[in-house]
């Protein structure tokens, strides 16, 4: 695991299974439609059970790229699943990148209006969407250091990698990026 301080906040960088996060937050890497799909999504799903798609079909018809939006989190021990919408890569030039800074800023956003302190998110957008992972580790890790300084919250925020390059990358990026924070 790794630690740094932003502000009062925490950044973690942890490998592990999303699913079994305890934090009051967990991020999905959905799709548009919302329907339960593979990677991370599926397991959220079959872990959290049938009530969080039930959930999403009675409040939302969907969500466009870059957007998220927030379910009870049905048989997880977190609270809630926000559900966020990363961008297909298709080669770097059709705003893949603003669309995934995007994301993660909505999915922060939702957290700050429902007042949770501690979230954890996946490397979205690097499983199916193909998005390379150490563009999308220098994204996510911006933006939400960029968040974080900005609003004070959440006070924690990991990020919860499956595989060791993903780990590997993550770390590698927060060190980068964050070498005055720690």
């Amino acid at each position: 695991m790794m630690q740094v301080k932003v502000g009062d906040c925490i950044l973690e960088i942890v490998k592990g299974d999303i699913t079994e996060q305890d934090t009051e937050a967990i991020v999905n890497a959905a799709n548009e439609a919302l329907i339960p799909g593979g990677g991370v999504d599926g397991a959220i799903h079959r872990k959290g059970g049938p009530e969080i798609l039930e959930e999403l079909r009675s409040k939302y018809k969907g969500c466009p790229t870059g957007n998220a939006v927030i379910t009870g989190g049905g048989k997880l021990k977190a609270k809630f699943v926000i559900h966020a919408v990363g961008p297909v890569y298709k080669g770097g030039n059709r705003g893949e990148a603003e669309l995934l800074k995007k994301t993660y800023e909505s999915a922060l956003k939702l957290a700050l209006e429902h007042g949770i302190s501690s979230i954890s998110f996946p490397a979205i957008s690097t499983g199916a969407y193909r998005f390379p992972l150490e563009e999308a580790a220098k994204i996510a890790i911006s933006t939400v250091i960029e968040f974080i300084k900005k609003h004070n919250s959440p006070k924690l925020v990991r990020f919860v990698l499956w595989t060791d390059d993903a780990y590997q990358t993550f770390s590698q990026v927060t060190k980068e990026i964050s070498p005055n924070l720690s």
